[in-house]
């Protein structure tokens, strides 16, 4: 988490109101753009049984590497190498931690 910039907001996500825990978007030396947004929300978004929605993009070229979300109606998921599967989320901690780690991965195979 230390790596990212923290911002406290309050905001209105889907009618109802939203804390903003993080935003941070880099643009790497490559082009790419990679970019974190996670929101505590006062009600899960469905289908999923904890706080937060949030979103998380590594993109080259405006095509998306490297992908989490949960969306409503799908839940935790990312998008890795082309395919779309079910992600385990445990913590924000653990979100940054995973996303950062498919970025780098995906970085070290272009």
């Amino acid at each position: 988490m230390s790596r990212l910039t923290t911002h406290r907001h309050v905001g209105t996500l889907a009618n109802m109101k939203a804390e903003l825990i993080t935003r941070f978007k880099d643009v790497t030396s490559e082009g790419g753009v990679i970019e974190l947004v996670v929101w505590r929300v006062p009600q899960p978004v469905p289908p999923c049984t904890h706080h937060f929605k949030y979103r998380a993009a590594f993109a080259m070229k405006g095509v998306r590497i490297v992908g989490f979300d949960n969306e409503r109606g799908k839940g935790d998921h990312c998008h890795v190498d082309g395919r779309e599967r079910d992600y385990a989320f445990v913590s924000v901690e653990q979100l940054v931690e995973d996303f950062i780690a498919a970025v780098d991965a995906a970085r070290r195979g272009q």
